[in-house]
């Protein structure tokens, strides 16, 4: 049984009105990534980040999520982090296995390169509808899910 994680919230208690933020979007699954996208938004502007803070980067699927943040962060010094979104959707091959793996090992050694939140906001379901029902559906939205993730890693950097 899936579990419904749309309750989670951000609960820190610190400012967020200056923070500088890059959503990296996935062009692939673009009904996905769009609700993920807006998820993630959503929770940043609830929090009071300005829209000018807050850029979005597009590369042509989730394999190229890492470069994206490597890109920004290169380009942007002074981001506080990075939110990836993608999905990628079982097929009846490996390449699925492949892909993210790389993308998770690839996020994660961009945040500590650059010692940096960059947040997985990647799904990998089996199916179309899953992903439908982690991207704003009955089981709540991964994009918004990562903006919290992202809030808490920026709290305790600053903690």
């Amino acid at each position: 049984m899936a579990h419904d994680l749309s309750d989670i919230q951000y609960t820190g208690n610190l400012p967020h009105q200056t923070d500088r933020v890059v959503i990296v979007v996935s062009k692939w699954n673009p009904d996905i990534t769009e609700a993920l996208y807006e998820g993630a938004l959503s929770v940043l502007r609830g929090v009071g980040v300005r829209p000018e803070n807050i850029l979005r980067y597009e590369v042509p699927g989730s394999y190229e999520l890492p470069a994206g943040a490597n890109i920004a962060l290169n380009k942007h010094y002074n981001l506080d982090g990075v939110i990836c979104l993608g999905c990628v959707i079982q097929g009846e091959t490996r390449h699925f296995e492949f892909i993210a793996q790389a993308v998770a090992q690839g996020l994660m050694q961009v945040g500590l390169n650059h010692n940096k939140p960059v947040i997985f906001g990647v799904l990998t379901p089996d199916t179309l509808e899953q992903a439908q029902a982690r991207a704003g559906g009955a089981l709540g939205n991964k994009g918004a899910e990562a903006a919290v993730a992202l809030l808490d890693m920026i709290d305790l950097e600053r903690g």
